[in-house]
């Protein structure tokens, strides 16, 4: 842990003590949740309010909700006004994923600050893509404050989107674990994908790639109601996953994302099948768990816990497939892909919208070993590796 003198310093610390003219005398939305805030636990937006240099006249809320507590994907949140200030807050997960041009009537600069997960399949990145398409088109300007990758920004892993399976969870071609930052990632969507927008990136001071969350010295808010801790974060890219399937990835639990099991998995039978692999950093646990909500609740799960034991060397992208892959060939009866649509997307199975591309579905329902999956994400992995470096910042 860093001492407090050497902890990072948000982009949005240094906007607000160093780079003010940025916004100062403008009408200004923010784009954030209840995970926006300062280290001393002040929220971004109260800041913003109180601060005399410039006007705060929206807010924008992600998936989730402006405050996170809506629990579930696919719950739309409604458009609201601030109680206490009467500011108006606009849902960007609504009937609208993008600000409308009625919602940037009072806003000259979009500033971006939410906390991200690391992984490629999440929503609030792609809502500042949304936000840079808008401000593209409506002559606004965006800035985003750069916040830590909690999983650090050295490992990519996974395989890379393809563009025809495209949605609100995986906008463009990149492997599931991308190791950036928003910021990073920011000007990437800008420059490679041709968003073209007016855009400014503050950095933070003090964050090396090769930090974990808890290296930062700051405090770390749940981003979202089922990723309560870095290490949710740190399985998540692997076990996210599972969402694509009608097993169940622990929401619903205290340990969303790290629980994995459906009724009729034999936990030690499935534990003994995913030992033989031999997978790095990781331990599983036999267990029984009943979740509260959403898949399969209030009904007695079988299957594991997975011990994160070594983060250095976890692979978790390839763990959360060997889980699934444990699911399909032990229970070819009884496993199922998921049946409802994904996020919007109801023409494509669900699997397929989650990984970002149909082959992961077709390699594990041909037998391929975990093996041959893995090896077939190297060379996308390589060329993103290759493709990134020229928009990092640290």
């Amino acid at each position: 842990m860093n001492s407090t003198n050497s902890r990072t310093r948000l982009g949005v610390e240094v906007l607000l003590a160093e780079k003010i003219d940025i916004i100062r005398g403008l009408r200004v939305g923010v784009v954030c949740n209840q995970a926006s805030i300062l280290p001393d636990f002040t929220h971004v937006a109260d800041a913003f309010l109180r601060n005399p240099e410039f006007a705060l006249t929206t807010l924008f809320g992600p998936q989730h909700g402006i405050r996170g507590d809506v629990q579930d994907n696919m719950i739309e949140t409604p458009h609201t006004v601030d109680r206490e200030t009467g500011i108006p807050v606009y849902s960007l997960y609504s009937e609208t994923r993008e600000p409308t041009e009625e919602m940037l009537a009072d806003v000259d600069i979009i500033v971006f600050d939410m906390q991200d997960v690391g992984c490629r399949i999440y929503t609030f990145i792609y809502t500042m893509a949304n936000c840079m398409r808008a401000a593209k088109k409506f002559g606004k300007k965006v800035v985003v404050c750069d916040r830590p990758n909690p999983i650090n920004g050295v490992q990519i892993e996974g395989n890379m989107l393809e563009e025809e399976f495209a949605s609100f969870v995986g906008q463009y071609p990149m492997p599931t674990r991308h190791g950036m930052t928003c910021g990073e990632l920011a000007l990437m969507f800008n420059d490679r994908y041709s968003i073209g927008c007016d855009l400014e990136v503050v950095k933070m001071d003090g964050w090396e790639r090769g930090f974990w969350f808890e290296q930062t010295g700051l405090p770390f808010v749940m981003p979202s109601p089922n990723i309560p801790t870095v290490d949710t974060c740190v399985i998540f890219p692997g076990t996210v996953h599972i969402e694509g399937t009608e097993v169940s990835e622990g929401r619903g639990t205290t340990k969303p994302f790290e629980l994995v099991g459906a009724p009729y998995i034999d936990p030690t039978t499935f534990k003994r099948e995913l030992d033989k692999l031999g997978l790095p950093g990781v331990a599983f646990r036999s267990t029984y768990f009943q979740p509260t909500f959403q898949k399969h609740a209030r009904v007695t799960c079988g299957g594991v816990q997975i011990h994160m034991m070594d983060r250095a060397e976890l692979l978790p992208v390839i763990t959360g497939v060997a889980v699934m892959k444990a699911a399909f060939d032990l229970y070819p009866d009884d496993f199922q892909w998921k049946q409802t649509a994904y996020e919007y997307v109801f023409d494509k199975n669900p699997i397929d919208v989650v990984a970002g591309t149909d082959k992961l579905r077709k390699q594990l329902e041909a037998g391929e070993t975990v093996e041959a999956i893995q090896a077939s994400w190297r060379e996308g992995e390589n060329g993103f590796r290759e493709l990134r470096e020229k928009y990092l910042l640290y």
